[in-house]
């Protein structure tokens, strides 16, 4: 085990490059959306792993790849805070003898990316999302 250990470890280091940035350099920052209630949303397929001129990873600027986007108030963690859209559907889950109430959340309209939150916790941290009901 220790020799197939070592062996996977010099193939792997002989691959592996130091990265060295210098000041006013572009590079990626990889972050991780979260809901409205600190989950992560789980990673599509087709998801952007990179955002913004923010990053850990050497880029060569090529004034083609330029995208405007929305200022992104990035957290200590690496995460940001993704307000919902809107509230898609609702149901009523039984548990034994209790019902709980969830609506699913549509937290980015391009993707779809959904989610089933409480109800309850929902309309305190986002009573927009229920005026017009």
């Amino acid at each position: 085990m220790k020799a197939a250990q070592s062996r996977k470890k010099s193939y792997a280091d002989k691959r592996r490059k130091p990265l060295e940035f210098s000041e006013g350099e572009h590079v990626f920052l990889k972050v991780t959306p979260t809901t409205g209630v600190g989950r992560a949303i789980k990673a599509k397929k087709l998801n952007l792993k990179f955002i913004g001129p923010y990053q850990l990873r050497k880029y060569i600027h090529d004034p083609s790849h330029v995208l405007e986007s929305e200022a992104v108030q990035v957290k200590g963690n690496l995460t940001f805070k993704k307000n919902p859209v809107l509230v898609a559907e609702k149901k009523v889950k039984q548990l034994r003898g209790k019902s709980i109430n969830l609506v699913k959340v549509i937290w980015d309209e391009v993707t779809n990316e959904a989610t089933w939150e409480l109800e309850d916790r929902m309309k305190d941290q986002y009573p927009y999302l229920f005026l017009s009901k």
